[in-house]
């Protein structure tokens, strides 16, 4: 799956949750036709027109983008719950990234 894909689809999934339409969700700061493209996975969401997605969807960039990246790994990888999660204390209370050792 493209990451295009994922995103789109995270986008109409939301906003159909949400009730809203596609000219809701763009604000008039794009056009309603592209959005559908983009949650088509036809088109690709620019940096720049990201926020304004997110904006119309009442949600943060991060949530977007985190949740189209879990949709990419498909139950291929494990999925912290928070950031901190990440990380595990050792013995001498400092901090070590818990993935360091998987190879990709």
């Amino acid at each position: 799956m493209l990451y295009r894909e994922a995103l789109g689809k995270v986008i109409r999934e939301w906003r159909q949750e949400r009730k809203l339409t596609l000219r809701m969700v763009a604000q008039d700061r794009m056009a309603f036709n592209y959005l559908s493209e983009i949650e088509r996975g036809e088109k690709e969401l620019s940096s720049e027109l990201l926020p304004t997605v997110a904006s119309g969807l009442g949600v943060e960039i991060h949530d977007l983008i985190i949740e189209a990246g879990y949709r990419m790994a498909e139950g291929l990888v494990a999925v912290p719950d928070t950031a901190e999660s990440l990380f595990v204390p050792d013995t001498s209370s400092e901090w070590y990234h818990q993935y360091d050792d998987l190879q990709v």
